[in-house]
């Protein structure tokens, strides 16, 4: 005597559609940041930690705590680090590099969730939703985006939480974004400074 085979429906794939529809879209999102980044040949991984602030008209401030304090600010034209001394430097100008611009539309899109962003670039592939939250993957649509990335997984709930990087190389980073907040609304004077 045999049970009979039933059937068991699977769950149907996430849609992008319904993952964009939980994100968040705040003007201004503020947090906590800790990056593991495991280098091929080294044993053990480069840890950072800190605060950032992405700004949805401006860009990103990326302020690492530790091991050693610094500070990058990314806009749609420049990545500018500021040095302990307090002066300013341009290390990457889009006018002048024009693949960069990519770059720090890409760093922008992660933070923020940008999904709409993220496909113009990657090929963006619904991995898993549920009641906790959603993953996806994107793998880069240009040669030379595929130069810098091999694919990237994104988790996350109405905010992206962890980022998991595989570069070209075979290096891989992880970040995760914790403690963060929609509040106030508005960049405040000093963040807004830092993009002048």
């Amino acid at each position: 005597w045999m049970l009979p085979v039933v059937a068991v429906a699977a769950d149907p794939p996430p849609t992008l559609d319904a993952i964009t529809a939980r994100l968040a879209n705040p003007v201004v999102l503020r947090g906590q940041f800790e990056q593991s980044k495991t280098v091929v040949g080294f044993r053990n991984p480069l840890r950072s930690e800190g605060r950032f602030v992405v700004a949805r008209d401006r860009g990103v401030i990326w302020q690492t705590d530790k091991p050693f304090a610094s500070e990058l600010v990314v806009t749609a034209a420049q990545i500018r680090s500021r040095q302990p001394d307090g002066s300013v430097r341009v290390e990457v100008d889009a006018s002048q590099q024009p693949a960069m611009r990519s770059v720090n539309t890409v760093l922008f899109a992660l933070i923020s969730g940008d999904l709409q962003s993220l496909q113009r670039l990657f090929q963006v592939t619904p991995l898993a939703m549920d009641e906790e939250g959603w993953q996806l993957r994107l793998t880069p649509r240009s040669r030379m985006l595929a130069r810098a990335f091999s694919s990237l997984t994104l988790h996350g709930d109405r905010h992206v939480r962890v980022v998991e990087i595989v570069e070209a190389g075979g290096d891989r980073t992880r970040i995760q974004f914790r403690q963060l907040s929609e509040l106030p609304a508005a960049l405040r004077d000093d963040e807004a400074a830092r993009f002048d």
